[in-house]
């Protein structure tokens, strides 16, 4: 049986935290799944840098905000400037980087995917990412602020009354990007 795919959030850490972290659970390839791989506020997790502390670790970096991503390019993936996950599920951009991350699983890789956000339930990486390898029948474990194991069920249990009062049944990003909502009007 393959270990299950982790998640983790940087936003309370430091990158020694993350990296310990990521020891404890042995994770091999750290996946980075942010749209725009960078920080203002927390620089050492900006791509470059991010990538080099890891290699010393001796954890492989890899980038795949440009096909995980929580705001995608794809305009027609907005409404009202939210991400509609539904949407996004079905494009080949978001089935390319499901598809290999179900390839390392499936080859045993110890993966973890990597945002900013600390809670699971205020990210992509459940409500997107999460959902659609939880459909597929992989194991998903969250790494909540202080460690602990939260299932993907647990955390979707989390959200689904919140989430339904704001949007109906549908998920979708908690912010709405203007820039993307002018976009998708204009379509």
């Amino acid at each position: 049986m393959s270990a299950p795919i982790l998640t983790v959030g940087y936003a309370n850490r430091s990158i020694d935290e993350l990296i310990e972290l990521m020891k404890r659970e042995s994770v091999q390839f750290l996946i980075d799944v942010r749209s725009s791989p960078s920080s203002k506020f927390k620089p050492e997790f900006s791509r470059e840098t991010l990538d080099g502390t890891l290699r010393r670790a001796q954890i492989r970096y890899v980038f795949m905000g440009d096909m995980l991503g929580g705001r995608p390019q794809d305009p027609s993936c907005y409404e009202n400037g939210h991400v509609i996950y539904g949407i996004v599920q079905q494009k080949g951009f978001f089935l390319n980087g499901i598809n290999r991350l179900i390839d390392a699983y499936t080859k045993g890789f110890r993966i973890s995917l990597l945002c900013s956000e600390t809670k699971p339930e205020d990210c992509h990486r459940s409500k997107l990412i999460g959902s659609s390898l939880a459909q597929r029948g992989v194991d998903v474990i969250h790494l909540g602020p202080d460690g602990a194991y939260l299932s993907q069920a647990d955390v979707i249990a989390r959200l689904d009354t919140a989430q339904v009062q704001l949007f109906g049944d549908a998920l979708c990003s908690r912010k709405a990007y203007p820039v993307m909502a002018r976009r998708s009007r204009l379509k």
